[in-house]
């Protein structure tokens, strides 16, 4: 299905402002949780603050507020779980970038951490991020003890060996080797999708009322969209022009990595995007108007220039 045959409109103007008071939530939470810059040890809380606030478009703190939206729970009550995977997300740029793994010079049109500090300051930035984000949740006064141990136990699945880190492992094993669609399927749903489910079940795992059915749904929604979300990056680096998208384009290319591009052809690629942006669509057809964001964001997932 091609992405214009989606029934679902986009709506620009009500996306852009919920983006941007999004943007604002967790850029504002994140300030307040980082350590200052100037609290010792100086170089490594520095290095820190340049990869978090550096930009980026806080895809995953939105999801985390769209799908809190549609459960009926308010911003306030997921604001750490908000800066908490923006957090991970941060720290797993920083080692991505590393030389050890896909050796990117540029990060959100600026210099990598490693570049801008140096190699070991970088990793220690990403280690201590990630476990920020696990002590972010852990302090959450707005939510019980036993909604923070879910979530911590959430984050934790999707951030690490069968989730996101081990996306990025079977990632690194199979450059320059020929893989077919269900293992490239297979890498995503970890490397790409794992942080992307987890925004969406942190903020399920906040309305403790919240029916199975639904859980269920929206974790559908978000297996979906997670790999449209990397379908359109494989795209763009693609397509992108480096200016645009913030890091190099062409990577892929150039360290041989099996992409939905040069697996299925660009055509196939985008209506393959298309198809899980409607199966996500369909996924929400239970929930009501507070649900709108999510519409939204699926469509603008794979509408993106960056």
């Amino acid at each position: 299905m091609d992405v214009t045959a989606i029934s679902t409109p986009l709506d620009a103007g009500a996306l852009q402002a919920f983006l941007a008071e999004c943007q604002e939530r967790a850029e504002q939470a994140l300030e307040t949780l980082l350590p200052s810059a100037e609290q010792p040890p100086l170089v490594l809380h520095r290095a820190m603050r340049y990869a978090v606030l550096g930009g980026g478009k806080r895809v995953r703190p939105t999801l985390v507020y769209a799908s809190a939206r549609a459960c009926g729970v308010a911003p306030a009550q997921v604001d750490r779980a908000a800066a908490a995977v923006e957090l991970i997300h941060a720290y797993s740029l920083i080692h991505d970038d590393l030389p050890a793994m896909d050796d990117d010079d540029l990060r959100r049109g600026r210099p990598s951490c490693h570049r801008a500090f140096d190699e070991a300051t970088a990793i220690l930035a990403g280690d201590a991020l990630q476990t920020l984000a696990f002590e972010v949740i852990a302090n959450d006064a707005a939510l019980t003890a036993a909604t923070r141990v879910a979530m911590l136990a959430q984050l934790a699945r999707g951030a690490g060996s069968l989730g996101m880190a081990g996306g990025q492992a079977l990632d690194l094993e199979s450059e320059g080797r020929p893989l077919d669609l269900v293992q490239l399927e297979n890498i995503h749903i970890h490397k790409t999708g794992a942080l992307i489910r987890a925004s969406v079940n942190l903020a399920a795992l906040a309305c403790p009322d919240l029916a199975p059915a639904r859980a269920t749904a929206l974790d559908h929604y978000a297996k979906c969209i997670g790999l449209a979300f990397q379908i359109q990056d494989d795209l763009l680096d693609v397509e992108g022009e480096t200016a645009v998208i913030g890091k190099q384009s062409g990577a892929d290319a150039a360290h041989h990595k099996a992409t939905y591009p040069s697996l299925m052809g660009v055509a196939a690629a985008r209506e393959a995007a298309g198809d899980l942006v409607a199966d996500a669509l369909a996924s929400l057809a239970d929930f009501a108007a507070d649900a709108n964001p999510l519409r939204w964001i699926a469509r603008y997932i794979v509408e993106r220039d960056r």
